[in-house]
C-alpha cells in the first residue's frame, strides 16, 4: 500500500492510494486406514447308541418208568423238569461329530484430497484532478 502526495504542480490533485497482491492457499488431506480380523470356530460331539438284548428259555419235562416182573418184582418210577432261563442286555453309546470353520478379511481404504487455490486483486481509490476526473482502478 502506497500513499503518493503529487506536491504543489499548480493542479489541485489529490492522489489516495493503490493496492495489490496476490494470494495462494493449499489444502491437503490423506486420509489412511487399514485392518484385518481372523475368526476360528470349531465344535465336536460324540454320541452313539447300541443296545442288544437276549433271552433263551429251555423247558423240559419227563417222565421214565421202569418195571421188571421175573422172579423179584421191581418197579421204578422218575418224573423230572428241567427249565433253564438265560437273558443279557448290552447297551453301548459312541458318536463323533464336528464341524470347523475359519474366517479372514482385510481391508484397506485410502482417501487424498489436494487442491490449490490462486487468486490476484488490485484496487484503488478515485483521483480527483483539476483536468480530468478517473474513477476506480481495478484489475
Amino acid at each position: 500500500m502506497s500513499d503518493f502526495d503529487a506536491g504543489d504542480t499548480g493542479h489541485d490533485v489529490d492522489y489516495g492510494h493503490y493496492e495489490a497482491g496476490q494470494e495462494h492457499e493449499g489444502l491437503d488431506q490423506l486420509h489412511q486406514a487399514q485392518g484385518s480380523e481372523a475368526d476360528y470356530n470349531n465344535q465336536f460331539g460324540v454320541y452313539e447308541n447300541d443296545h442288544h438284548a437276549q433271552e433263551s428259555t429251555d423247558f423240559s419235562q419227563g417222565h421214565h418208568v421202569e418195571y421188571d416182573q421175573p422172579a423179584a418184582v421191581h418197579f421204578e418210577s422218575d418224573d423230572f423238569t428241567n427249565y433253564s432261563h438265560d437273558a443279557s442286555v448290552d447297551d453301548h453309546v459312541f458318536v463323533a461329530e464336528g464341524s470347523e470353520n475359519a474366517h479372514q478379511a482385510e481391508f484397506g481404504e485410502l482417501d487424498a484430497l489436494q487442491s490449490r487455490f490462486d487468486s490476484a486483486f488490485a484496487e484503488g481509490t478515485q483521483v480527483h484532478g483539476g483536468e480530468g476526473q478517473f474513477g476506480v482502478a481495478a484489475n
